[in-house]
């Protein structure tokens, strides 16, 4: 009984020495490597670009006050839609002491001057009614009590303004009343009531009270890689993606290519601008006009290059050498296949297909890349 189990043992030993011996020797045997295939096609290329960049009004207006003074009233708040001459907010008025001084002493000359002119009016009269002046010079009195009153008028107008920021005579049009000076969205009013404002002046910008724009007529601001900026021309479209508006995207025409480049961590690049056009008709201009901020980021898809139907295939299957490009044809589809080497020219790519110009037809069939078994991905 023992000996049958010693050979019972040595049985299964050898059987698993034959087996491991055969498995090791078929792994070592080469394996058929195996390409995949892909025939010539017509199709259409198209060569873009993604410009990142914001969308912003074509203008923004900085409303500024025409007098110094502090605020006493803000009458609207950002996001508001104003009309051109609409009143932002109200001025009250803080006079110069040197222009108050001297208004007032001009408004004392002019009512000494205009007594004065009366009395001589008075004399001139009872002469010329005793007919004892000529009529000539009775007028040339008159005239110079009129001068009088419309001096004692404009002097009593200008310090009426430069006390109260207005006068009685053009009260509609006082410089108090901050007005703005477009029609527009308001985007920013960075005062509040009590803060003192100055004029622009040669010396001074003055104080922003507001900032207004037009939302209808938006541009994109962006810039472009040298390296892309040569492909581009005045007018070609662009489609505009806005990042906090995904469901939306709007036609746009390129008008500027800025001439100086800026560089950018290290890589030259060229500001663009593009005009957005929003159709008031459609639902996407209606939704888009109501929706859009300024500031908004967005990305601008550009096609740089396109080849309408044109012989291509993948890009994979072509082998780059120097500045020469070639693919292997299957010349024999009997037994083992056997690949030729040819000379292409290809044209343009969009990172997937490639252009082929010359070398190849429809009816022939090139090798792409080695098809990787199963069993190979997971060693």
């Amino acid at each position: 009984m023992k000996k049958y189990s010693k050979l019972i043992i040595a049985a299964i030993i050898a059987l698993i020495f034959i087996g491991t011996f055969v498995f090791l020797w078929q792994k070592s045997q080469p394996k058929e490597i195996v390409y995949s295939e892909f025939t010539p096609k017509l199709d259409s290329l198209q060569k873009t670009t993604i410009i990142t960049g914001k969308i912003e009004p074509r203008n923004e207006v900085y409303v500024k006050p025409q007098i110094s003074g502090i605020i006493t009233e803000i009458l609207k708040e950002a996001g508001d839609f104003v009309q051109q001459g609409e009143v932002i907010a109200k001025v009250k008025v803080i006079p110069d002491m040197g222009s108050l001084s001297n208004a007032e002493a001009r408004v004392r000359l002019a009512d000494i001057n205009l007594e004065q002119a009366k009395v001589d009016y008075d004399r001139e009269k009872n002469l010329y009614d005793q007919k004892l002046v000529s009529a000539d010079e009775f007028d040339k009195v008159s005239q110079q009590l009129r001068q009088a009153k419309h001096e004692l008028s404009a002097a009593t107008d200008a310090l009426q303004v430069v006390r109260d920021g207005f006068s009685k005579s053009n009260a509609s049009a006082s410089s108090t009343l901050i007005r703005s000076t477009i029609s527009g969205v308001i985007l920013d009013i960075p005062v509040k009531v009590g803060n003192s404002v100055i004029n622009s002046n040669t010396f001074n910008d003055g104080t922003t009270i507001a900032t207004v724009a037009n939302m209808n007529d938006l541009i994109f601001r962006g810039n472009i890689d040298e390296t892309e900026v040569g492909q581009l021309s005045m007018g070609i479209p662009l489609k505009i993606t806005i990042g906090a508006l995904q469901d939306m995207t709007f036609d746009a025409a390129l008008e500027y290519i800025s001439p100086k480049a800026t560089e950018t961590n290290g890589a030259n690049q060229f500001e663009i601008k593009a005009a957005v056009t929003m159709s008031r008709d459609s639902d996407v201009g209606k939704k888009g006009a109501a929706k859009i901020r300024s500031g908004y980021s967005a990305n601008a898809e550009i096609v740089l290059a396109r080849a309408d139907k044109v012989l291509t295939i993948p890009e994979s299957a072509i082998e780059f050498s120097g500045d020469s490009t070639f693919v292997y044809v299957l010349t024999d589809s009997v037994g083992e296949k056997n690949y030729d080497r040819r000379y292409v020219e290809t044209g343009l790519s969009d990172g997937v297909n490639i252009e082929i110009k010359k070398g190849l037809t429809a009816k022939e069939k090139v090798r792409g890349p080695e098809i990787i078994a199963d069993e190979d991905k997971e060693n």
